[in-house]
């Protein structure tokens, strides 16, 4: 081979040498851009997992929750949209105001409040159901009761009054016969002689000695060994009283009759008297007389 030759081959060599060379220099410098460039992204990467810790802690403080329990859906608006529509939901958020996270707690107990209440609330409905229905049950047998002994006395009174009266007719009469136990009780009486549809017209000792066969009428109902009068004959005239004494005298074989009074008629046609005297001034005295002796 000849130096022309040689030469031709040496610059050949030479030339590939440089591009090669060239080749290596590009290749270092692509190699350091994709080294900057891995480094950046490794930089974003562990920024966005930063945030991903903020926004962990964020969601766990203030919610009680975490990114994982979300369901995300891919996301095809622009970055401008997204951060607009952050926000907005934000400024929705701040409106609602501080969030309860002890929400579930205070509602677990006032279900449990409201469970007790309600179920004393039923049992209060089950009583009261029980007592309206014993109500009923004893309003009629008050009922009945109360309009038996009503018609008792009704002929009691038919039979006491005339006694007292020397004749004569009265009656006991419901204001409201259809509510029985609420009614009011007229009084009709009719001594003899007089044609009399109210009480009001009667004259006082009329009216007492009315009051007293009522009295009497009722006691049929039920009578006793003894029986206390305190001062009934006091509006009672001498004609009155005596036929108020000779009733007592009629019924005196069955009950014994004590009675408080200052009429004479009364204290004489008694059979024992007990009085209070002050022989002495301060002193009493209690005296006893058998008027039958």
């Amino acid at each position: 081979m000849d130096i022309d030759q040689k030469e031709s081959h040496y610059d050949a060599i030479n030339l590939k040498i440089k591009e090669s060379q060239n080749i290596m220099s590009l290749a270092t410098k692509n190699k350091e851009h994709l080294n900057y460039a891995i480094q950046k992204k490794e930089i974003d990467i562990s920024n966005l997992n930063n945030e991903i810790k903020i926004i962990n802690n964020f969601l766990q403080d203030k919610y009680n929750s975490k990114i994982s329990d979300y369901k995300f859906k891919k996301i095809t608006s622009t970055k401008a949209s997204i951060i607009n529509k952050i926000n907005r939901i934000k400024i929705k958020i701040d409106d609602y105001g501080p969030i309860n996270m002890n929400i579930k707690n205070q509602y677990q107990d006032e279900k449990e409040r409201f469970e007790f209440l309600n179920k004393q609330k039923l049992d209060l409905e089950k009583s009261r159901k029980m007592l309206d229905k014993t109500i009923n049950k004893l309003d009629k047998e008050a009922k009945i009761n109360f309009i038996s002994t009503f018609d008792e006395i009704n002929q009691n009174l038919k039979k006491t009054f005339p006694l007292f009266f020397k004749g004569g007719t009265a009656n006991l009469i419901l204001s409201n016969p259809n509510n029985p136990i609420e009614s009011n009780i007229i009084i009709s009486p009719s001594p003899p002689g007089k044609k009399v549809k109210k009480l009001n017209v009667l004259s006082a000792g009329e009216k007492a000695l009315t009051a007293i066969s009522i009295l009497f009428a009722i006691y049929q109902k039920k009578p006793s060994p003894f029986c206390v009068l305190d001062e009934v004959d006091a509006p009672l005239d001498d004609s009155n009283t005596k036929n108020f004494t000779d009733v007592l005298k009629l019924y005196s074989n069955k009950t014994q009759f004590i009675i408080i009074t200052h009429n004479k008629l009364t204290m004489k046609s008694s059979s024992i008297l007990y009085g209070v005297t002050q022989e002495d001034k301060g002193i009493s005295k209690i005296l006893s007389v058998k008027l039958n002796d």
